[in-house]
C-alpha cells in the first residue's frame, strides 16, 4: 500500500517546551541565540555578493579572462546549491548545531582561503569551500522552529529568511566603497571576522537541538541531487560565454533532467530518502518552492538591472554615470525595506498565518518592476522601484520560510527550508541570466546598452513576479 503524506503541522506541538528551559536558565535566552545565527547568516549571504562589483578588478589583479573570472561567482553558486539540502538533512539526523557548526566552520575556512588568494585556482578553491555553509540558513531556521518561544518562531524565522536578502543587498552596497579605498581581498576580510565570530558563539551559546530524525545518508540519493544542481546552474551561469547552442550547454541541459528524472526515481523507493518526496508533494510546499522560484528570478534581475544602469554614462541620454559605490546605494533602500519589513511580516504571520504576507509581498515586487520598467530616467525612479522591491522581498523571503515550516513536521525542518534556499537560487540564477541576454540583445552602434533593453528587462522581471502572486495565492490558508 502506498505511503501516505505527512499532515501539515501547524500548532507545533512536536516542539519541545524551551519557553520554560530559557525561564528556569537551563538554555541561553532564544535572543543570544538568534544573535550568532543572524551574524552566521549575514556573513554567508554578504559574502555570496560581495565580489560581484569587484570582478574586473579581480580579473585585472590575477591576470585572468573575464570569463575565467566569473567563476569566482559561479564557483560559490554550484557548491552552494549543493551543500545547503544535504547539510539540512544531515542537521536533521545528527544535530542542528553540530552541523550549523561545520558549516560556518568550513565559510570562516574558505574565507580566509580566498583571502590569501593570489592565484584564481587558489581564489575558487576558497570560494567552493566557503559555499559549503550553504547549509546555514536552513539549519538556523530549524533551530529557531525547535528553541523558540512558540510566539516568537514566526519572527525569528522572518528575520533569518530577510537576511538572505539583505544581505545579498549589502555585499552590493558595501562593495564599491571597500574597493575604492582597500583592495578586493578585504571583501573577504571582513566577513571572515564576522563569521569566525559566529561559529564560536554558535558552539559556545546555542543548546543542541533535541529533535532528530533516525536514519542514514542516502548517499545515492545526494549524488543524483548533486548532478542535476550542477548540471542545470552550470550552464544557466556560463551559456553567455559558452553560445547557448552550444554542445556543451545542451547537453548540460540535458544531463540535468536525466539526473532530477533518476533522483526522483531512487528518492521515491529509498526506505529513508535524502528528501522525501510525499513531503515535496504536499501543496503548502510545492506552491511555496514555486514562488520561491519566481520571486528570486525577479529580485536577482535587479542586482544586474539597476547597478548596470546607474554606471552608464550620461551621454547614453539615460544613463547616470555613477561609480559602483554609487550604484550600490541604489540598492540600499531595498535592503533596509527588507529588513524592516520582514519584521512586520513576522507579526502578521503569527496572527493570520504566512500566505497573506506572501500575497503581499508578491504582489507589491510586481508594482515595483512596473514602476521601474515605465520609469528609470530620474533618481527618484529608480529609488522609488527599490523601495518597492524590498518591501516586497521582506514580506515574500519571510513568508515562505514560515510557510515551509508550518507545512512540514519538525523533523524535516532542515532538509524542506534547503530545498526552498535552492528553489531560490535556481530562480536567482535564471533571473539574472535572463537579465544579461536581454540587455546584451539591445546594444547601440559604440557597443553601449540601448535603454530598450533595461524596458524590456524590468517588464520580464514584472512577469516573472505575476506567475509569482499566482503561485502564492495558490498556497493553502493556516489551519
Amino acid at each position: 500500500m502506498a505511503a501516505t503524506a505527512p499532515e501539515p503541522r501547524h500548532d507545533r506541538s512536536d516542539a519541545p517546551p524551551i519557553a520554560e528551559h530559557a525561564l528556569i536558565g537551563e538554555r541561553p535566552h532564544y535572543n543570544v541565540t538568534f544573535l550568532f545565527l543572524a551574524l552566521g547568516g549575514l556573513a554567508l549571504a554578504v559574502s555570496q555578493s560581495l565580489v560581484a562589483p569587484a570582478l574586473r578588478e579581480i580579473q585585472i589583479d590575477v591576470g585572468v579572462s573575464t570569463t575565467a573570472a566569473t567563476w569566482v561567482l559561479t564557483s560559490f553558486l554550484l557548491s552552494a546549491s549543493v551543500a545547503t539540502p544535504i547539510l539540512g538533512r544531515l542537521g536533521d539526523m545528527f544535530g542542528k548545531k553540530r552541523v550549523l557548526v561545520i558549516a560556518l566552520t568550513a565559510v570562516a575556512i574558505g574565507t580566509f582561503v580566498s583571502a590569501v588568494a593570489g592565484s584564481l585556482g587558489l581564489l575558487v578553491a576558497g570560494r567552493v569551500i566557503q559555499g559549503l555553509g550553504g547549509g546555514v540558513f536552513p539549519l538556523s531556521m530549524a533551530i529557531i522552529r525547535d528553541e523558540f518561544p512558540r510566539e516568537r518562531v514566526a519572527g525569528g524565522i522572518a528575520l533569518i529568511s530577510a537576511i538572505l536578502g539583505v544581505g545579498g543587498g549589502l555585499g552590493i552596497v558595501l562593495a564599491g566603497p571597500i574597493v575604492d579605498h582597500l583592495n578586493y581581498h578585504w571583501l573577504f576580510w571582513f566577513p571572515f571576522v564576522v563569521v569566525t565570530i559566529a561559529a564560536v558563539g554558535v558552539f559556545l551559546v546555542v543548546p543542541e537541538s533535541p529533535i532528530r530524525t533516525r536514519g542514514r545518508v542516502d548517499w545515492a540519493g545526494a549524488v543524483l541531487l548533486a548532478g542535476w544542481l550542477v548540471a542545470l546552474l552550470l550552464p544557466i551561469s556560463e551559456g553567455r560565454s559558452w553560445g547557448w547552442t552550444s554542445g556543451r550547454v545542451l547537453g548540460l541541459f540535458a544531463a540535468a533532467v536525466v539526473l532530477a528524472l533518476a533522483w526522483i526515481a531512487v528518492e521515491i523507493r529509498s526506505r529513508e530518502p535524502l528528501v522525501d518526496m510525499r513531503m515535496m508533494r504536499l501543496r503548502g510546499v510545492w506552491t511555496t518552492n514555486a514562488t520561491a522560484v519566481l520571486l528570486g528570478a525577479g529580485m536577482f534581475g535587479s542586482f544586474i538591472l539597476v547597478p548596470q544602469l546607474v554606471e552608464l554614462p550620461k551621454s547614453t541620454g539615460y544613463g547616470f554615470g555613477g561609480s559602483v559605490t554609487q550604484a550600490g546605494l541604489y540598492l540600499l533602500p531595498s535592503a533596509l525595506m527588507m529588513l524592516v519589513f520582514s519584521v512586520v511580516a513576522g507579526r502578521i504571520i503569527s496572527a493570520v498565518g504566512p500566505r497573506l504576507p506572501l500575497i503581499l509581498g508578491t504582489s507589491i515586487s510586481v508594482l515595483s518592476f512596473l514602476v521601474l520598467a515605465l520609469a528609470h530616467s530620474e533618481g527618484y525612479e529608480i529609488l522609488l522601484g527599490t523601495t518597492l522591491l524590498g518591501i516586497g522581498i521582506g514580506f515574500a523571503y519571510s513568508a515562505m520560510a514560515n510557510q515551509i515550516v508550518d507545512s512540514v513536521p519538525s523533523e524535516q525542518t532542515g532538509v524542506a527550508t534547503g530545498m526552498n534556499t535552492i528553489m531560490r537560487t535556481i530562480g536567482g540564477s535564471l533571473g539574472a541570466t535572463v537579465s544579461a541576454v536581454i540587455i546584451s540583445s539591445f546594444t547601440a552602434s559604440d557597443g553601449l546598452p540601448r535603454e530598450q533593453g533595461f524596458t524590456i528587462a524590468f517588464a520580464v522581471s514584472a512577469v516573472a513576479l505575476a506567475g509569482a502572486v499566482l503561485a502564492a495565492l495558490a498556497v493553502p490558508a493556516r489551519r
